[in-house]
């Protein structure tokens, strides 16, 4: 063979026949690259709030490393590398802190939705009702929603009570009624398909149907919240329910069996009235609310007892409305709400005494004003003897209703758990980590890998005075730095 025609053999040989060549020659294929983090937050102290509050092993000089909306590693400088080229947030001398969880409120417009990201809170469990609203779920930026849905009864604020198949259905009438253990599962199935995380028992759920929802929900991995009274509560809580639910409430587990057996017919009227003014007056001391007190820690149950409700009428208040994150709210989207220039709850007088003279209708307001705020003593001094018994505690707001607001009132809720006697590391327990511990929800609550990048960079130290929960310096929402200070600035 001529040379020319060797060389010409070479070019026009097909590719198979590189495959004979050493592999010593072959050329090997590059290998992918690994993505940068999107964010990498280094210097900044990692607040400890495993354990329910009860560990304290914050890390010093931490490197969070953030990728893909989610944390992938954390450590100390020494066992986590920076890889080169990524996106550093210095966090020298501040405080790491998971974002906030709200674990009841409201989130009926974008303004709330900006108001609870300006607080720090990256999660609400958000409920619709006649005092809240509709939930806004079309806001954006907007905390992460858990969607709550009643369930086991007609209910015309339900999140499936505007679909064709269970309007009617779920229509309340004169009052709520329960519904058919079909009907329920059949409710249960539509709501979780819809997003619901949370399953709300309320006043009308009677103990049989009480409990068997609690067991299905639990078998679906579904989290149950109740706020009885048809059911007692001794018999809710041994069936497991996950969230006793406001502290106005869930003192009804005090009263006496001659008073609960007729609030199976009569959950709102007469009956309701004379029970619920029996545990509101029971003595912090009596030993009924002692042994119930123990009862409440020796069982899974946690309570929720959304204190913020109750805020405006415990000594020490201030006026929210000169919060910075209040220019965002408008008191026409809210039940209830305070006095824009004091900060004090209205009490309307019926209109019989509009004909009164004013000096007349100023005394009945006052009165009306002291009567409430005796109330909140009262059932503030019962709950200081039920945390005696170290139960667990979630932080929710309940807003906005009742002179609460959104985001600004999780804040108080801290503020009050730590007055009733939580330590602060404690009460950012409460709003973080617990839900983990309690309720089974592994991607929130704390900054560790696998957890969804919902971070507070903080000024100061939140576990020496839980007021510093609020001095946000930098919110991270999902990996991804929010301007604040554009929140202020949202239209309402």
């Amino acid at each position: 063979m001529k040379l020319w025609h060797f060389f010409l053999f070479l070019l026009l040989a097909p590719p198979a026949f590189s495959a004979v060549l050493p592999r010593s020659q072959a050329v090997p294929e590059p290998a992918p690259a690994q993505a940068l983090p999107q964010l990498v937050l280094t210097g900044g102290t990692l607040i400890d709030v495993t354990n329910w509050g009860n560990s304290a092993h914050d890390l010093p000089n931490a490197v969070v490393i953030i990728r893909d909306g989610h944390v992938a590693e954390v450590g100390s400088p020494t066992d986590v590398t920076v890889p080169k080229g990524s996106r550093i947030l210095d966090c020298t001398g501040k405080f790491l802190i998971p974002g906030l969880i709200d674990g009841f409120a409201g989130l009926n417009s974008q303004a709330a939705a900006d108001a609870n990201l300006y607080m720090g809170i990256t999660t609400v469990v958000a409920r619709a009702d006649k005092e809240r609203g509709f939930i806004d779920f079309g806001a954006n930026p907007s905390p992460h929603l858990y969607p709550i849905d009643s369930v086991g009864v007609t209910d015309d604020w339900s999140l499936l009570a505007h679909q064709s198949d269970w309007t009617a259905k779920l229509r309340e009438g004169t009052r709520p009624v329960e519904l058919s253990p079909d009907d329920t599962a059949r409710q249960i199935a539509d709501t979780v398909r819809l997003g619901t995380r949370v399953l709300l028992l309320g006043p009308h759920v009677t103990a049989a149907n009480a409990q068997w929802i609690i067991a299905r929900a639990h078998d679906q991995h579904l989290v149950t919240y109740g706020e009885f009274v048809s059911t007692p509560y001794r018999v809710a809580i041994e069936a497991g329910i996950d969230v006793l639910l406001h502290a106005n409430d869930y003192d009804l587990g005090v009263i006496p069996d001659e008073l609960q057996s007729p609030l199976v017919e009569d959950p709102e009227g007469p009956s309701a009235a004379t029970a619920f003014g029996y545990s509101e007056r029971i003595p912090p001391t009596d030993a009924r609310l002692r042994d119930y007190a123990t009862f409440l820690a020796a069982h899974h149950a946690a309570l929720m007892p959304t204190f913020s409700l109750f805020y405006v009428e415990l000594p020490g208040h201030r006026n929210l409305w000169n919060e910075p994150a209040a220019a965002l709210l408008s008191p026409s989207r809210m039940y209830h709400p305070t006095d824009p220039a004091t900060g004090e709850m209205l009490y309307p007088l019926p209109a019989w005494t509009h004909h009164l003279p004013a000096a007349g209708q100023r005394w009945m307001e006052a009165d009306q004003q002291k009567k409430a705020d005796q109330a909140a003593l009262r059932l503030w001094h019962i709950n200081e003897t039920i945390f005696s018994a170290f139960p667990h505690y979630l932080a929710a707001s309940g807003a906005d209703t009742l002179g609460t607001m959104p985001g600004i009132s999780l804040h108080t809720e801290l503020e009050l758990l730590v007055r009733l006697g939580l330590s602060p590391r404690e009460a950012l327990a409460a709003a973080t980590n617990n839900y983990e511990l309690q309720l089974g929800w592994s991607e929130i609550g704390q900054i560790a890998p696998g957890r969804r990048a919902d971070i507070l960079v903080l000024d100061a130290d939140p576990t020496a005075n839980i007021w510093n929960a609020r001095r946000i310096s930098t919110l991270i929402l999902d990996g991804n730095i929010l301007d604040r200070d554009a929140l202020l600035h949202a239209k309402k």
